[in-house]
Formats: structure tokens, C-alpha cells, sequence
């Protein structure tokens, strides 16, 4: 057989086949049936799938092992060498009288469990070597983590192996982790162990001929094999009803855009296969190619950000935070922004419905509160509520109304008495959001986000905490907005973070109000942490007298926090505005 390599240097597309595992699920009795396992008990099935997209013109065909990665995933070895062992006999005698090449194929390994990616990864590349198996496809990925390290493993192990990395990205070339596509593709094309690298899965074949065209190519071998189209459900089934015709096309426009591998993912069958190898051998169609973008000039003009600009020159900045209203009555709230404002603060922040419990949207109310009232605001954005479409949505949205500060955090939960009628969405935690909003100031938006997060000084293991932190700067934040300092551990923990971390630090300033608040705060607020020393000092006060020790506590706070800060962060009890007012004179 021709070196792989050698056969790609032709300038001739290398052509998959389809998908094994929506093929096998659409036969008589099958829907139920685990495709991997079917090595075992229906191999003849299996090996006649492999011969019919032969049949239909592919030159390489995958071992039927995707899900082995999970089958490791969960300490599944031996079944896992059974399934290997089986698949790459099967495919392996079913191309050889045909000349085709065989790949393994290997699914996403599964985040946080016993094995690492990385681990899963060579673990398979070891069990299929062993078989004899030197090619290799890892594919629908939605996050490279442990590429690298099967990259240099594989190639260490064998050095003419031959790895094409394939990532799952929807139209807009985001995967279901956020990433974004064009970061994947670059970071894993710069891999010299890596030999083709691109995509599959998720999107059609127009989607993924739009994107592809908006890469940069030069140096890379492009794999691309795009679903059938997308898919319906009928009788509790997925079912995809992209004609062949049409797909042979677009693979024929995509190898036309770049990709030297192509292939068929979900909903692809010997049928697609068969027409895109027709399309591919008449060369149509032809004088398709990349149309030129839109002119960027009419783009408008990026906005200012005042509150990171006073950052960025060295200025101490206060930010106060605000809860929206439970109702649609928002004069009591704009009314308290304009005390807020005439008292020096400099951006005021808006929770995203506090404890999991319904108000005002954050950043319907932030737009208004800079249009109508010219104050900087940043509202918070958490990943409880909304899914990926929503979270792009709203951010565009808020850019286009001049708002570029988020506070991102993963958010508190439902309440436990309303989770049967409210249900969390929480497609991201608050670092994949973080990277997802840092793709969007990289690709799509005139003037980038300022992204900042919580920082909980609190925590009994800080030292997560500040590793957490860390893990978000490099997803993109810029700054941290942490909880109070109301104990002696907390202002610890702040001077250690200032050390560690990179970004601005705004330091909370919570004013207790009374002891029965101090009381509240430790026992029902996570997150929140008054000292005893503190605690004692409200016994027997009223609320004149409570107040004017809030004021003096917050003062001294603000005083120690401030060699280790950038600027405040104070949170608003009750909605008592004035108090603040008070407390802002003082620290200003």
C-alpha cells in the first residue's frame, strides 16, 4: 500500500468513509443496541458497514471504536481491549482486498475522571499499535486537552504513525466547551507530531465550508467531515435527511477550499459517500472559492471603557453593587444610582438574580443605567440560566449599547424548593465562559469585554481558590472582584492573592448593619465570613448607632485592604444608599 503521506503529496483528496454508529442504529432492531459492542456480538454487521462505503469509493475507513474512550473513562479495561481487538480486526479485513486505509478512531475522553485525556489517549494509542494499526483519527473534540501529550506519546512509539485531530465546532465555531474552533485549530496545526488537523460532527457541510474558508491554511494538511445536515426527530429518533446529492457538492466546494481529507460524520451513509466520491473524480463543482469578506471600515468605531482606562492609569476605582428590583418599580433602584454616583462611585454592579431567586435582568437593567444615566456598569453574568445562543445573544447585544465590563461567575443554585418547576441550564462553569467571551473579543466584537471574576477570600481551602483563579486569568480575566474582608484570614488570603494573580483586584467592603445581620451573614450566606471580634462589636446597638460602626468598620477595612487593591468593591445591604454615600466619603 502507498505511504499515506505519499498518496496526500498527489494533490488527491483522501476520501472516508461515513458514520458507523448513526448507519448501525438505523438497522431493523439496532436503536437500542451499543454500536462499539456490536464488534463482538454482530461482526458481520459491522464488517458489511465497512464494505459498503468501500463499495461506494472511500479510501479509509475508521475501526468502530469511538466510544472506547469512555468505556476507559470508567476503569472499563478489558471490555475496552475486547472492542479495540475486535474493531481492528474487522475493518482491517474488510480493506485490504479494496487498498484503503484503516484508522483508528477514538472519541473525546471524558474530563475528570480516574484517567486523565492524555492518559485515555495513549492507553488507546498503545492497544491499537499492538493490532497493527498506525493511522490515526481523534475526533469531535470539543477541547484539545491531551493532544499534546498522544501527539509526542504516538510518535515516540512509532514514528511513522500518522494522526489527523478533529474538532466538533457549531456554525458559529464554538464547541460545546466554549473553545473556539480557529484557537483549536491554530494551537494544534503548530503541533509538528500532529500531522492533519480539523473538523467534524456537529455542524453540516455549508457550515463547515463557510468556516474552513475564514482559516488560515498555509502549512496545514485540512481534515473536514461535516454531518449529513441536521437532524430531526421521528418516532424518538434522530434522523437526518440531507440528500447525497447535495453532500456530494459541498465536499466536492470543500476540497476545492483546502481540505485534503474528507469525509461523512453523523447521518452520512455509503450513499453520501458514493456521491461525494462521484463529485470529487469529475472535479466539480467548478470556480468555487472563497468569497471576500465584508469591508471591515463600516464597522463602528470601537467605544471607551472609562472604568478599566482608570484602572489601567494606576487610579483606585469604586465599585458598589446594587440588587435589582423584585418587581418592574426600577425608580427606587435608577434613584439609588444617582446617590451612588453624586457620592463618587465609579461603576456600579448588578447581581444576576442573587441565591438562584428571580429579579430584574442585570443587563437589561445596565444598559439602561448607562443610557439614561451615564454611570460605567458591569453587571454580573452567571451560567446558570442560559445556554450558549442566549449567553452570545445578550453579550452582543449588551456591546452594541456601550456596556464592556462582566463580572462571569458560575452562579448560586436553584433553591431546593423550587427545582422541580425551575431547572439550571449551566452549560458552562464561570472559566469556560470566560474563555468562550475572550473568543468573542478575539473574532466578533469592535470593542473587547473586560471580563472580570469573584475571588472568595473566605474559603477554608484558599489555596483552590487562588488556583482557580489563576486557571481563569488564563481563560481571560482581567480583574477580580473579591468577597468582604471581615476577618483577619480574609485579609491574609487578599495579600496572597495580590502576590499570586495578575489581574486588578478590587477588595470587598461589606457593612454589616447589625448583630443579627453579622449572625445571618456567617450561618446562611456562602461565601461570607464576619469575625467574632466584629460580631461582638454590634451586641445591644441600635440601628443609629449600628450604622455609624458600619461606616467606621468599613473605613478601617478599606484602609488595611488598600496596599493590596485596586480599588473597591462594596456591597449595598438592604438597599441603604445613604449608608453608602457615608462610607464612600469616608474611603475616598
Amino acid at each position: 500500500m502507498m505511504d499515506i503521506r505519499t498518496y496526500l503529496k498527489q494533490g488527491r483528496p483522501l476520501l472516508f468513509d461515513g458514520a458507523m454508529g448513526t448507519y448501525f442504529a438505523a438497522l431493523p432492531g439496532r436503536g437500542s443496541e451499543r454500536c462499539e459492542q456490536a464488534n463482538l456480538d454482530r461482526p458481520e454487521e459491522i464488517a458489511s458497514i465497512h464494505r459498503a462505503y468501500l463499495e461506494a469509493g472511500c479510501r479509509a475507513i475508521k475501526t468502530n471504536t469511538f466510544a472506547v474512550s469512555a468505556e476507559l473513562a470508567q476503569n472499563r479495561e478489558e471490555a475496552s481491549e475486547g472492542i479495540i481487538e475486535a474493531g481492528c480486526r474487522l475493518a482491517m479485513e474488510a480493506a485490504g482486498p479494496y487498498d484503503a486505509y484503516v484508522f483508528a478512531d477514538l472519541g473525546p475522553a471524558p474530563q475528570g475522571k480516574t484517567l486523565s485525556p492524555a492518559e485515555n489517549y495513549c492507553r488507546q494509542a498503545e492497544l491499537f499499535l499492538r493490532q497493527g494499526v498506525t493511522h490515526f483519527l481523534v475526533e469531535t473534540l470539543p477541547t484539545d486537552e491531551g493532544i499534546p501529550e498522544l501527539a509526542r506519546y504516538l510518535k515516540a512509539g512509532c514514528p511513522s504513525a500518522f494522526l489527523i485531530v478533529s474538532f466538533a465546532v457549531g456554525a458559529e465555531g464554538t464547541t460545546r466547551e466554549g473553545c473556539l474552533g480557529y484557537d483549536l485549530f491554530r494551537r494544534t496545526a503548530a503541533l509538528e507530531e500532529v500531522d492533519a488537523v480539523g473538523f467534524n460532527c456537529v455542524s453540516g457541510p455549508h457550515h463547515l465550508l463557510e468556516y474552513i474558508r475564514k482559516l488560515d491554511l498555509e502549512g496545514v494538511t485540512l481534515s473536514v467531515m461535516p454531518n449529513a445536515g441536521y437532524p430531526t426527530v421521528l418516532g424518538r429518533r434522530a434522523v437526518f435527511q440531507g440528500r447525497p446529492d447535495y453532500f456530494g457538492e459541498k465536499l466536492a466546494q470543500i476540497a476545492q477550499a483546502g481540505a485534503a481529507i474528507l469525509g461523512g460524520c453523523c447521518g452520512t451513509t455509503p450513499e453520501h459517500i458514493a456521491k461525494a466520491a462521484a463529485a470529487l473524480a469529475e472535479g466539480r463543482p467548478s470556480g468555487v472559492f472563497a468569497r471576500p469578506r465584508a469591508e471591515q471600515e463600516r464597522r463602528s468605531p470601537a467605544h471607551r471603557n472609562s472604568l478599566w482606562e482608570k484602572l489601567e492609569r494606576g487610579e483606585r476605582v469604586i465599585a458598589v453593587e446594587l440588587d435589582p428590583p423584585v418587581d418592574d418599580n426600577v425608580a427606587p433602584f435608577l434613584e439609588g444610582v444617582r446617590v451612588l454616583r453624586s457620592a463618587g462611585a465609579d461603576a456600579v454592579t448588578i447581581a444576576d438574580c442573587p441565591v438562584g431567586r428571580p429579579r430584574a435582568d442585570s443587563s437589561l437593567l445596565a444598559c439602561k443605567v448607562r443610557r439614561e444615566l451615564g454611570v460605567e456598569p458591569l453587571p454580573h453574568m452567571t451560567c446558570r440560566d442560559r445556554n450558549l445562543n442566549a449567553t452570545k445573544a445578550l453579550l452582543l447585544g449588551l456591546s452594541m449599547e456601550g456596556v464592556h465590563n462582566v463580572l462571569l461567575v458560575t452562579g448560586d443554585p436553584i433553591p431546593t424548593e423550587e427545582r422541580d418547576e425551575v431547572k439550571s441550564v449551566f452549560n458552562f462553569n464561570s472559566r469556560k465562559l470566560a474563555q468562550y467571551v475572550s473568543g468573542l473579543n478575539q473574532q466578533v466584537l469592535t470593542t473587547p469585554f473586560r471580563i472580570f471574576g469573584a475571588l472568595n477570600l473566605n474559603a477554608r481551602n484558599f489555596a483552590m481558590q487562588l488556583k482557580i483563579a489563576q486557571e481563569k486569568e488564563a481563560c481571560g480575566v482581567s480583574g477580580f472582584l473579591t468577597q468582604p474582608v471581615l476577618s483577619r484570614e480574609a485579609l491574609d488570603n487578599l495579600k496572597l492573592a495580590r502576590e499570586t494573580l495578575q489581574g486588578k483586584i478590587l477588595g470587598g467592603v461589606f457593612p454589616v448593619v447589625s448583630h443579627r445581620n453579622a449572625c445571618f451573614l456567617n450561618n446562611e450566606i456562602a461565601g461570607m465570613r464576619v469575625c467574632d471580634e466584629i460580631v461582638a462589636l454590634y451586641e445591644g446597638k441600635d440601628r443609629e448607632a449600628a450604622g455609624e460602626l458600619a461606616v467606621a468598620i468599613s473605613a478601617r477595612v478599606a484602609e488595611e485592604i488598600a496596599p493590596y487593591t485596586d480599588g473597591l468593591y462594596l456591597m449595598t445591604p438592604f438597599r441603604r444608599v445613604e449608608l453608602m454615600s457615608r462610607i464612600i466619603e469616608q474611603v475616598r
